[in-house]
């Protein structure tokens, strides 16, 4: 065999900086390239009297969507999202790795502990970072959004609702992004393990890895993210009980009290859909740029060929 390279063990030439620019990387490219399905997917879980704004599939508001709109609108915000994943991904994952660092190679049950421990130190300081972006992005994607510029969508906000407006779904969301990035990276690293054992550079299992684990944290968080959606957007409603929502426990009553148990379902398949493709996306341009990046020179590593 040629061409096999231990990349997780190379020199650290470039410390924490690789871990944030490759994660930086990672993280632009993985929210820009499925942004359309994470419009449909905010799109269905916001609560809304127009019966314009109802959609009771995926492929329903594809097509109300595309007839009405133009499949351009499924484009709106994507600057904001574009502008916070940089940094929120390049401090999520040298987050990750400094904490998998200060605890250790762990084996067994311990390296779940490990991973999951990291995780959720990861998803506590980028969301930091990332939630005003966030607020924004779903502000312009909402059924006849009156916001055309992240700027002006940020000024508005800050000028109606002051700056708790920005961070008013920051609660939720880490009850959210705690176990999803805990799910994710345990679920990552150990089927990792499992398909590729040598940890030697392969495309294929970091898309497949990354993709299972996309899979399980996206579905088991959805009710979250529902709660979440709603918190964000309350700015946008002119049903006042929804703005008037100053928590998760407002949310969840109000969700709970108007469509039950299905109510926290919805946008379960465009999540689940955005979240396969991107972080298996994310998984494989995070090694891929932390391989190639730690190489002082020549090409990033290749595959093992046999």
């Amino acid at each position: 065999m040629e061409g096999e390279i231990d990349y997780e063990g190379l020199p650290d030439h470039a410390g924490l900086g690789v871990h944030m620019l490759a994660g930086a990387l990672a993280g632009i490219s993985e929210h820009a390239i499925m942004f359309p399905v994470d419009s449909i997917k905010t799109r269905m879980q916001v609560l809304s009297p127009s019966p314009a704004a109802l959609y009771s599939g995926m492929s329903h508001a594809i097509t109300r969507i595309s007839s009405t709109e133009g499949l351009r609108t499924l484009w709106r915000g994507v600057a904001s999202v574009i502008a916070g994943a940089g940094p929120a991904h390049a401090v999520q994952f040298a987050t990750l790795e400094a904490v998998k660092e200060m605890m250790g190679k762990r084996e067994g049950s311990a390296a779940w502990l490990s991973t999951g421990v990291a995780g959720a130190s990861a998803a506590i300081t980028s969301d930091a970072v990332m939630t005003p972006f966030d607020v924004i992005k779903q502000r312009m994607q909402v059924h006849n959004s009156a916001y055309r510029s992240v700027i002006t969508c940020a000024r508005t906000v800050y000028r109606t609702e002051g700056l708790g407006a920005f961070y008013v779904s920051y609660p939720t969301t880490l009850l959210m992004s705690i176990p999803f990035t805990a799910v994710q990276f345990s679920i990552y690293e150990q089927t990792s393990r499992i398909i590729n054992p040598k940890r030697a550079y392969d495309p294929l299992s970091h898309v497949a890895a990354g993709g299972i684990a996309g899979a399980v944290a996206a579905a088991v968080t959805t009710p979250l993210d529902v709660a979440k959606t709603l918190l964000q957007t309350r700015g946008t409603s002119q049903d006042m009980e929804i703005r008037q929502a100053r928590g998760i426990s407002d949310a969840v009553r109000l969700i709970w009290r108007r469509d039950g148990f299905k109510g926290f379902a919805r946008g379960l398949t465009p999540r689940v859909l955005t979240f396969v493709p991107s972080n298996a996306l994310c998984w494989m341009c995070y090694e891929f740029f932390k391989a190639a990046l730690r190489l002082e020179n020549g090409p990033p590593p290749r595959t093992t060929q046999v």
